[in-house]
């Protein structure tokens, strides 16, 4: 999806790190609107616990359509407890292939402690090969940043609070009032 055609990819960075039998989620706290920024204390990190079984979900796009696909998830996950991947891909098929679904315009970093999957409109639950995902406006930023402190002897949250502090810097869509949820293994 272009940014052009993707209006609420302005005003968010998701970041998911798994490292040392931890995986963190962190997003940012800004809602922009074109260039103004409307809100700087979003919350757009949640832990969902359907079934039991606990899952930290992180999103960008339009709110409204991340809080369809967070119930749809949820429902997934009742459907197939404790099974992550399989509720992804079928979240993402459905997402695909629903006529109502496919006008939604957000994306999805979800965790369940071992598994962290990017979930997209398009039809794609990818899991990162390097234990580092993000999305949103600032996602290359905090990406590239948590990569080059992967192999430091921070931990995963330390990892994804300061490569989220460095797209902050970067990115005019990202501020740095953060919402960190973790899940272990």
């Amino acid at each position: 999806m272009s940014e052009q055609s993707f209006p609420g990819w302005h005003g968010t960075t998701i970041i998911g790190v798994r490292k040392g039998g931890k995986v963190v989620v962190a997003g940012d706290g800004q809602v922009s609107l074109g260039q103004t920024v409307i809100k700087g204390t979003a919350r757009k990190v949640r832990r969902l616990s359907p079934g039991g079984h606990d899952v930290v979900a992180g999103f960008a796009g339009s709110t409204a359509d991340a809080f369809t696909l967070l119930e749809r998830l949820e429902a997934k996950l009742e459907a197939t407890p404790g099974q992550l991947q399989r509720a992804a891909v079928e979240l993402a098929k459905d997402w695909r292939t629903d006529k109502y679904l496919q006008k939604l315009e957000a994306m999805l970093i979800v965790t369940d402690g071992s598994e962290l999957y990017v979930i997209t409109g398009a039809g794609d639950v990818l899991e990162p090969e390097h234990d580092v995902a993000a999305i949103g406006s600032g996602g290359n930023y905090a990406l590239a940043a948590a990569r080059g402190l992967y192999d430091s002897d921070l931990d995963a949250e330390e990892v994804a609070r300061r490569a989220m502090t460095i797209a902050a810097d970067i990115c005019v869509y990202t501020n740095g009032n953060l919402t960190v949820e973790s899940i272990g293994a």
